[in-house]
């Protein structure tokens, strides 16, 4: 995955010399004029040694796992505890639908349990026994997929206790009942998967248990347990919610604990985030060695992985390593060729603006500026270059899904 060039292997007088230090080159051979030449092998391996030392070793690195080795859908933890049911057959007619992005009009759609079975102008075969409603020429819409959110982070929302002085302190269980609300208040609107990228503790994973077992009614959730994050001041701003990890085996051991747990995805660091003050989200914040151990061991199990990109460093460092989900990206209408290399791979960007320091917005949500670059650049950007763009809201209130109208307005701009 990654090339070395003659200028990235150190001569040997590059290492220390007790007399001269580090770095300088003999002026004169030596006394003894001695000439010692290695064998092919040994020459091989101390090259290896020095790749490792720059953290960039090819070795262990397994590539992608094809289609056929990705983990079967309904494995993945969030399918498993997929409440989503049918009360026998239901046939809704004269609906405009989308169908491969156009839309059909005075269209019949016909259910079977949680299965659409067939979109189309002429009445399904029998429909005895089938519950049937007319849709007036109303549009029905497909779910909304949020493919970005933090569910339990809600401290700068409404919906989350501000307490006054001398109240109660917040019971530890509480923040997993305001969880619940939010999805239960998702799923009336219209919000019917949900992509977890973050969450404090097992919340999530917790709350996603008590829709299985019937608790309440909310959308699919999708999680990838705790972030794996090389250790950076995010670790002390978001408690919980970091697995933080430090060279290439521990970051597989970091990857394997978010499996058991029942992540369906796995989710790195690459670069910190502008919404923590003591963090620069512009370097990357993992060695490629660290990076490449990550989607390694994602893929090899079969896996999907996200990054956290912000700044070009990490944001290149994760496209070159073959991440399967660029997060945030924002930069990359600066590196025409990062994103050539997205488009060639599949690799995905999921777009979204809300990531930086908090400023409220008038129905109380929370709104990040997006940076230097605005969202529409990057986002036509991606499209011109053919990269694959989710767009994304980061919380499922009114606030939140308008930006997915933002991403729209990128792709129209194009």
């Amino acid at each position: 995955m990654f090339g070395f060039s003659a200028q990235t292997l150190y001569p040997l007088w590059a290492c220390r010399d007790p007399v001269r230090g580090y770095g300088q080159p003999p002026d004169e051979p030596a006394d003894s004029d001695v000439t010692v030449t290695l064998p092919e092998e040994q020459i091989d391996a101390i090259i290896g040694r020095v790749r490792q030392r720059l953290g960039d070793a090819p070795q262990d690195r397994a590539e992608p796992a094809p289609a056929s080795q990705w983990t079967e859908v309904g494995r993945l933890p969030g399918m498993v505890a997929d409440t989503v049911s049918g009360d026998g057959r239901l046939v809704c007619r004269n609906v405009r639908a989308f169908v491969s992005g156009t839309v059909v009009e005075r269209a019949i759609v016909e259910i079977d349990g949680a299965r659409i079975m067939s979109i189309s102008q002429n009445a399904p075969a029998g429909t005895s026994g089938a519950r049937v409603i007319d849709g007036q020429g109303r549009f029905l819409m497909p779910g909304i997929i949020d493919a970005h959110a933090h569910l339990s982070m809600m401290e700068h929302t409404k919906r989350y206790p501000h307490q006054p002085k001398g109240a109660e302190p917040l019971r530890d269980g509480l923040r997993g009942h305001l969880v619940g609300s939010t999805l239960r208040r998702a799923v009336r609107m219209g919000v019917t998967t949900i992509r977890d990228v973050g969450a404090y503790a097992d919340t999530v994973l917790d709350v996603r248990q008590a829709m299985r077992y019937g608790a309440f009614i909310g959308p699919r959730v999708l999680s990838c347990a705790r972030i794996v994050s090389p250790t950076a001041p995010g670790g002390r701003f978001f408690p919980g919610m970091y697995r933080e990890a430090d060279g290439p085996d521990d970051i597989r051991r970091a990857v394997r604990e978010q499996i058991r747990s029942g992540a369906d995805f796995l989710k790195i660091m690459s670069t910190g985030a502008r919404s923590v003050e003591l963090e620069n989200p512009h370097p990357s914040q993992c060695t490629p060695a660290e990076m490449q151990a990550f989607i390694d061991e994602a893929h090899r199990q079969g896996y999907r992985d996200a990054a956290h990109c912000e700044g070009l460093g990490g944001t290149e460092l994760a496209v070159v390593a073959g991440a399967d989900t660029i997060e945030h990206g924002f930069y990359l209408n600066q590196r025409p060729d990062l994103l050539d290399r997205m488009a060639a791979s599949g690799a995905v960007l999921v777009a979204k603006s809300n990531c930086g320091r908090p400023e409220t917005d008038p129905d109380g949500g929370t709104v990040y500026p997006v940076g230097p670059d605005a969202m529409e650049t990057y986002v036509r950007d991606a499209d011109a270059a053919g990269a694959r763009i989710i767009g994304a809201c980061c919380g499922s209130t009114p606030a939140h899904i308008a930006e997915i109208r933002r991403v729209v307005d990128g792709l129209r701009a194009a």
